[in-house]
């Protein structure tokens, strides 16, 4: 297994909650956006918005667009805000120990 997918796995919840929290997206807006930044499937996007919906952390509604039909917004409700904090926390630890471990191996 592509040792990858999991890290892209577990960072792809984060960017789609911080890219939402900057301002709602449809589901295309968000792929493109996360795309532009790590390398991903466009319906491996799609079973994570859901279950984001599914625990409380968005919200969405309906809104009407000039080239077709209505998209569908995501918004953070204020648990998924304090969810997506928490998740940066987190990650942000996870990075610093994870570096720190490969400094001071890599000197060897």
């Amino acid at each position: 297994m592509d040792i990858s997918i999991q890290f892209k796995k577990g960072a792809l919840e984060l960017c789609v909650l911080v890219l939402i929290h900057e301002r709602d997206r449809y589901g295309y807006e968000l792929a493109q956006s996360v795309s532009k930044h790590i390398e991903v499937a466009e319906g491996a996007l799609y079973p994570l918005l859901r279950r984001l919906v599914n625990e409380g952390y968005c919200t969405t509604y309906l809104q009407e667009s000039t080239g077709g039909p209505p998209r569908k917004y995501y918004k953070l409700t204020p648990e998924g805000e304090t969810y997506m904090h928490q998740l940066v926390i987190e990650w942000k630890q996870f990075v610093l120990n994870v570096s720190t471990l490969i400094e001071k191996g890599s000197r060897k």
